[in-house]
């Protein structure tokens, strides 16, 4: 009995485990950085009731008479809640952008205008008198006025067609382009703004069959100052005047000159067709589109049309 009570004694006492040694703040484990530990955090408070609301961000403090709204130079110009002023300076600068170019812009509008509708009238006075002329010859032979639009008209005669087209816009060049380098232009801002009118020459057929691919080519185009003087580029066969814009001013007879230029230069320019190679083969959207495969080009002189003849 006695030796069972040692031997239960010893099992017990051999339980108890000995608690792990812990270095102390002036120890640090071998190769551990030593780090501080972190500070306990504080409790919560018990009822939310009791916790502070976070003070509101100060508002910007003004200087002393400063309310209101303020120009660009940070001065008070009204009180709050009133309506300010725009600076004296740039309201004088919209003036005189306003004054210099856009009224400038508004003449030279309409200016291009007239002499829009000028090559209109020629246009019809043309046609009335080749027909004239013509038709005793070859009746077949139709020459033919049609207006599409305030900007746009087109002259058809044989298998050519003219489309004269009148920009929306006002344009300016670089300095070396053109007129721009003159002393005409130079001595005067607002002569380096233009109107622009455009005479493209098109294959009449081109726009009666739907053939989308087939080209056109600009002949000549007129551009158009605020002084109703003009300038006049083109391809060479227009008779083409004096590039000094000073001596070149809008005329009855300056617009007839262009236009009949322009026919003549669309005559002159014949339909080449092109190489048998280059025809050979045919896709089945050209055929679909109405493209003949032996269709040709112009050598020599770009077109959009919203309508043309039928």
């Amino acid at each position: 009995m006695g030796v069972i009570v040692f031997l239960y004694r010893m099992a017990k006492s051999t339980q108890k485990t000995t608690s792990p040694e812990l270095f102390t703040d002036a120890e640090a484990a071998p190769g551990v950085e030593q780090v501080a530990p972190a500070a306990p955090a504080k409790k919560r408070a018990a009822k939310s009731s009791k916790t502070k609301p976070a003070a509101p961000e100060a508002a910007p403090v003004l200087e002393a008479g400063h309310s209101g709204a303020t120009a660009t130079d940070n001065l008070p110009t009204a009180q709050a809640g009133s309506p300010t002023q725009a600076p004296a300076d740039r309201l004088d600068q919209i003036f005189d952008g306003l004054k210099q170019k856009s009224t400038a812009k508004q003449a030279i509008f309409r200016n291009t205008q007239a002499a829009f509708d000028c090559l209109r009238l020629v246009s019809q006075e043309l046609v009335v008198e080749l027909t004239r002329k013509l038709t005793p010859l070859d009746s077949s032979v139709v020459i033919e006025y049609r207006s599409i639009n305030d900007m746009e008209f087109h002259i058809k005669f044989s298998g050519d067609l003219l489309v004269f087209v009148m920009h929306s816009n006002v344009v300016t060049f670089a300095d070396d382009y053109g007129p721009m380098p003159s002393a005409y232009v130079g001595a005067d801002f607002r002569r380096r703004f233009f109107g622009h009118i455009m005479a493209y020459n098109f294959m009449a057929d081109s726009i009666k069959y739907h053939r989308l691919n087939d080209p056109g080519y600009l002949v000549g185009r007129l551009l158009v100052n605020i002084e109703n003087h003009y300038y006049l580029e083109g391809v060479q066969q227009l008779e083409l005047p004096n590039n000094d814009m000073s001596d070149n001013v809008i005329t009855t007879d300056a617009m007839r000159l262009f236009v009949e230029s322009a026919m003549i230069a669309a005559v002159n320019n014949d339909l080449i067709a092109p190489p048998l190679p280059e025809i050979q083969k045919i896709s089945v959207k050209q055929k679909m589109e109405n493209q003949q495969v032996s269709r040709g080009s112009k050598v020599g002189f770009s077109f959009s049309a919203q309508q043309a003849f039928e």
